[in-house]
């Protein structure tokens, strides 16, 4: 494996520098542009993950049967009605959210 070329050493009034030639720093400026650029990116995908993970546990929050339907001694017809009422409900629930997310995510 080659080694890294290792830039000149000079003292300027007492303080120990680096020469580079101009070509290689403008090379170390174009890499220190995309760094920050590629930050940049990182920290607005990392926003739209928390954002995703939030809307993944309401989302979750809303479908977690934490109470069973009690039929009791409904008939059929009932607990279908009642089941297709929870069903809408829950629909009307989850586009609300999205909604939601949506208008948070822009």
């Amino acid at each position: 494996m080659p080694r890294r070329p290792q830039p000149s050493r000079i003292t300027v009034g007492g303080v120990e520098a680096v020469a580079l030639p101009a070509t290689e720093y403008e090379q170390l400026l174009a890499s220190r542009r995309q760094m920050g650029g590629q930050s940049a990116r990182i920290r607005t995908l990392s926003e739209k993950l928390r954002r995703t993970e939030q809307l993944l546990d309401d989302l979750e929050g809303l479908v977690v049967d934490t109470e069973p339907v009690r039929r009791g001694f409904q008939g059929a017809e009932d607990g279908t009605a009642a089941a297709e009422d929870e069903a809408a409900a829950l629909r009307r629930a989850v586009a609300e959210l999205l909604r939601r997310h949506r208008g948070t995510s822009a």
